[in-house]
C-alpha cells in the first residue's frame, strides 16, 4: 500500500472547496493558515473573506491601523497572531519591496510563522519539500503507524517531522501535504473517525489493535488557573462611558476593555463600595450600582478562566475621560466584553 499516493487519490475526491485552495498567492496561503490556526474552518472562513476584502494586498494590511485589524479579528481570540500578522506584512514591505519570502528559511524570518506555517507555504505556493506537521498530521500519522511517543515531546516532535518528511511525495507536494490536514480533519478525526469507509483501515496499527481512541498520546502540561474579573460599567447622564485600552503583554494586548477591578475571590454585592480598587477609581464621584450578572460569567481560556461579573455604575459624570455609548461598537474588544455589551444594550 503505497500511503502518500492513497492520500492525494482521496483527497481530490473529497477535498472541501476553499477559496485559499483556489490560488497559489503565497499572501492568501500565509493569511488562511494565520487565521486556521486554533480555529475551525467554519469559524474562520468569513474572517479570511474578510480580510481579503479589505486587504486585498500585503499592502494594503501593512498600511491599515491596528486598531482596524484587531476589529475585523475580534472573536478569533489569540490576538497576538493578528498583531503578528500587521508586523509581518511592514516588515515584507519595507525591508523586502513586498515581496513575499520565497523559501522555508526565509519564511520561518516572519513574525508569528513557525515550522507548520512556513512548511505549509512553501510547500503549496512554492512546491519546496517541507512537510508540514500539525495537529491532524499528528493523528494521522500516529494511528497508521501504531506511535505512542507523546506529540509535544522533544523527541515526538523530531520523529513526528521525521517520518513526515520521509512521505513526502517526490512531485505534488503541496497537494499532498493539503490531502493529509484534509484527511486528519474531515476522516481520521480526533472522536467517531469512520474507520470503514477508511482507504487506509487495511493497515492501520491503531485500527488492528484497537487502539484509535488512545492515539495520538499528548502530554498534559497546561495548569489551568482561575481569575476573578469585576468590569466597571459607566453610563453618566450625558449617555457616555468609559473604556480602557490594554497595554500590558497578554492575549488582550491592545484591546479595549471596561475599567477591570481583579479580586483574589468573587465580589460580593455587599462588599463592592468597600473594595479599594473601586473607591479608588470611582474618586469621590456619587454614584449608584447594580450587579448585571449574579451569576459570574466564566470564560474559558486555554491557560486560565475568568469568573467574571459587570458592574453596571450610573453617574452624573465620568471619572476621567469616556466615549460617546454610540461608538462602543467600532472599538476593538475581548469577545467576552463584545457579548456583554450586545446583550446589555446600550
Amino acid at each position: 500500500m503505497n500511503f502518500t499516493k492513497i492520500l492525494i487519490y482521496w483527497y481530490s475526491e473529497h477535498k472541501r472547496e476553499l477559496p485559499w485552495r483556489e490560488t497559489r498567492n503565497p499572501y492568501c496561503i500565509w493569511l488562511s493558515e494565520i487565521i486556521m490556526q486554533q480555529t475551525q474552518i467554519k469559524q474562520g472562513l468569513p474572517y479570511y473573506e474578510d480580510f481579503v476584502a479589505n486587504f486585498p494586498t500585503v499592502f494594503d494590511l501593512a498600511i491599515a491601523k491596528e486598531s482596524t485589524i484587531l476589529k475585523l479579528w475580534q472573536g478569533l481570540g489569540y490576538y497576538s497572531r493578528a498583531r503578528n500578522l500587521h508586523f509581518s506584512a511592514k516588515y515584507i514591505v519595507s525591508e523586502l519591496n513586498g515581496e513575499f519570502p520565497k523559501t522555508y528559511k526565509e519564511l520561518l524570518k516572519l513574525k508569528g510563522v513557525g515550522d507548520y506555517t512556513a512548511s505549509a507555504i512553501a510547500s503549496i505556493c512554492y512546491n519546496e519539500p517541507a512537510a508540514v506537521v500539525d495537529g491532524n498530521v499528528y493523528r494521522v500519522l500516529s494511528r497508521f503507524f501504531g506511535i505512542e511517543v507523546p506529540i509535544n515531546s522533544t523527541q515526538g516532535i523530531k520523529k513526528f517531522k521525521s517520518l513526515a518528511q520521509s512521505l513526502l511525495p517526490k512531485n505534488n507536494i503541496g497537494d499532498y501535504n493539503q490531502a493529509i490536514m484534509e484527511f486528519g480533519a474531515t476522516q481520521c478525526k480526533p472522536k467517531t473517525p469512520n474507520c470503514k469507509i477508511c482507504p487506509l483501515n487495511a493497515t492501520c496499527v491503531a485500527l488492528q489493535f484497537d487502539r484509535i481512541a488512545e492515539l495520538s498520546v499528548k502530554i498534559s502540561k497546561t495548569k489551568i488557573s482561575k481569575k476573578y474579573f469585576n468590569f466597571l460599567v459607566f453610563v453618566s447622564e450625558s449617555n457616555k462611558t468609559i473604556l480602557e485600552q490594554r497595554k500590558e503583554k497578554g492575549i488582550w494586548q491592545y484591546l479595549y476593555q471596561f475599567p477591570l477591578i481583579e479580586t483574589s475571590e468573587s465580589l460580593l454585592h455587599e462588599n463592592f463600595k468597600n473594595n479599594n480598587d473601586v473607591i479608588t477609581y470611582i474618586n469621590g464621584a456619587d454614584y449608584s450600582f447594580s450587579l448585571f450578572n449574579e451569576t459570574e460569567i466564566v470564560h474559558k481560556l486555554s491557560h486560565q478562566h475568568l469568573y467574571t461579573k459587570f458592574w453596571v455604575l450610573k453617574v452624573k459624570e465620568l471619572p476621567r475621560t469616556g466615549i460617546d455609548i454610540t461608538k462602543i461598537k467600532s472599538y476593538p474588544v475581548p469577545v467576552l466584553i463584545s457579548r456583554f455589551i450586545d446583550r446589555f444594550n446600550f
